[in-house]
């Protein structure tokens, strides 16, 4: 039997093995506060609970977890070097908002490097990939007919860093991580419809791996991109977020030790 590599769900933007989450701790051993403020603030991103431009402010934040400045603070600032939140001084901290060009450059720069990891996959993958491959496909297909938009977001972006794991570069699985939540503001800023979820094209991917052909893995996934990009629709709104009730509202209510 193949020996499958490990895969590596890192701790900010975990692949859909856990379909329930966007992010989950691989223990259940005791979190740091600071961890535990970053993971939630983190999925109401990816989940858009929390709009691109959202302000996060401290003293709502604080009294919302329990916790004390310094906790919310080096929470924000692990956000803002993953380019999740702006900190933006005598201000305070917002939801990442990319301009249109910086989603143009987003998506150009993910082309470049799934282009080499389509490449690598197809080269690289076994028998248990491709079968692992048609079972994200097929989570994904349930997601659409149940009408979970934002579980469709979550398995796409997970799909992308399944295809990354083939590769076994953990490197350029890291620098595709970045791109993927990254992406997922985007699609939350600018994504009006469901022409953004791109159905069925993941399904022809694998198919063109599974079948060892390189230029078709390549031109499948570039042509998914590019359609995604398209598909987006760049008017701005400008809508006011409740912190307390999108947190309160997932279960966030217990309060942490400082």
């Amino acid at each position: 039997m193949e020996k499958r590599q490990e895969r590596d769900l890192s701790p900010l933007k975990q692949s859909a093995r856990s379909p329930d989450m966007v992010i989950k701790k691989e223990t259940m051993g005791k979190q740091e506060p600071s961890e535990r403020v970053y993971l939630d603030i983190s999925n109401a991103i990816f989940e858009q609970r929390l709009k691109p431009g959202t302000k996060l402010g401290e003293q709502m934040l604080c009294e919302i977890f329990g916790v004390n400045r310094p906790v919310i603070r080096r929470a924000l600032m692990r956000l803002s070097y993953e380019t999740l939140v702006d900190i933006r001084p005598n201000r305070g901290a917002f939801v990442a908002s990319p301009s249109p060009e910086d989603a143009r450059q987003i998506f150009e720069a993910r082309r470049a490097v799934e282009e080499w990891i389509a490449r690598q996959c197809v080269a690289c993958a076994g028998p248990s990939d491709i079968e692992h491959l048609h079972a994200h496909v097929a989570m994904e297909a349930e997601a659409r007919r149940s009408g979970d938009r934002l579980h469709v977001i979550r398995l796409s972006g997970a799909f992308h860093l399944e295809l990354a794991n083939i590769t076994k570069n953990s490197r350029m699985r890291r620098f595709l991580e970045e791109l993927v939540a990254q992406t997922s503001l985007i699609i939350s800023l600018y994504g009006k419809n469901d022409e953004s979820l791109c159905d069925d094209d993941h399904a022809r991917i694998v198919e063109a791996i599974a079948q060892k052909d390189s230029e078709s893995a390549v031109k499948r996934i570039c042509a998914h991109l590019d359609s995604c990009l398209s598909s987006l629709s760049f008017a701005e709104e400008n809508d006011s977020t409740d912190l307390r009730s999108i947190f309160m509202d997932q279960h966030h209510h217990n309060t942490l030790s400082s």
